[in-house]
């Protein structure tokens, strides 16, 4: 059954995601209307969260296909086991059994590997696909992604055409690396999650680590906002300031100075020159983060 738009927002939240109405209206209309949902936002920001905490809440099976530059339709779909194909040979070198027979034996089923997108359409139950970072294959790869997604059917050769027995429900995510075609979007509805502001930050890293000083936590949240505003090479997310405020609740840190700052900007962090240049603009950003240091 699917879920109404007043349980997405509570569904969410009590997978522990924290939400706004944009993100639990495109999650109910992925829904609804049974359409991918691709997700586009600077990395750290909880697109590939937003798969997870649905397979949690629907109480299936998330099943995740990684895109990278040279991905296959081979490496998506399936591929045969070839070790075991010439174990099963060596094994009945000796039988009676034909060269046909043989070969439609080993190119059966059980010698069949599945890789995520036949095991999403194989699945006993209706999955989460997610289609993580897709904005990292190549246009060949999103041709062919659109093709499976429009048709729900693989054929291999060797065994014939096989169809959804459930038609999976889809999480797109990218981040903007390349532009991704005019096909897969319309194929798509589209969600951009950008970064959180102050209050929504704050409360996110209340939930996710509930052990934190409230003062730290206020502090952390701001110099985070400011440091987004710098040009940086690689601007930090979300998942930075809850590493951060996770490495410094567990150090019982209870305020930011410059010192513990110093020390630990590599969990934050994570380009040399992002690392030097936030060094040098170190009282700058205290002064508008509203942290008193120590002289």
């Amino acid at each position: 059954m699917t879920p109404q738009l007043t349980d997405i927002q509570q569904m969410l939240q009590q997978q522990g995601y924290i939400t706004d109405k944009a993100i639990a209206m495109s999650v109910f209309l992925s829904l609804q209307l049974q359409k991918p949902l691709l997700i586009e936002g600077p990395a750290g920001v909880g697109k590939t969260e937003i798969a997870k905490v649905m397979a949690n809440a629907l109480q299936t099976d998330l099943i995740r296909l990684q895109c990278y530059e040279g991905l296959d339709a081979t490496h998506a779909l399936y591929e045969w086991n070839y070790q075991r194909q010439l174990l099963h040979l060596k094994m009945t070198e000796h039988d009676t059994h034909s060269i046909d027979e043989k070969e439609r034996t080993i190119f059966s089923e059980p010698f069949l590997m599945k890789r995520p997108l036949l095991q999403a359409i194989t699945h006993s139950k209706k999955p989460v696909l997610l289609i993580d970072e897709v904005d990292r294959s190549d246009e060949e790869f999103e041709s062919f992604l659109l093709e499976v997604l429009s048709d729900w059917q693989i054929t291999i050769p060797e065994i014939g055409t096989i169809k959804a027995t459930h038609i999976p429900q889809v999480i797109l995510t990218g981040n903007r690396t390349r532009e991704l075609s005019e096909a897969l979007r319309r194929r798509c509805l589209y969600l951009y999650i950008d970064y959180p502001d102050f209050d929504k930050e704050w409360l996110i890293v209340k939930n996710k680590v509930p052990g934190i000083d409230a003062k730290l936590g206020e502090q952390i949240t701001r110099f985070m906002q400011e440091l987004r505003k710098m040009k940086l090479e690689k601007t930090p997310g979300l998942a930075e300031t809850l590493d951060w405020a996770m490495a410094l609740s567990a150090l019982h840190i209870d305020h930011l100075d410059k010192t513990i700052i110093e020390q630990t900007l590599g969990v934050v962090l994570k380009e040399w020159q992002d690392t030097r240049q936030v060094q040098m603009s170190l009282e700058e950003l205290l002064e508008r983060t509203g942290v008193i240091t120590k002289i």
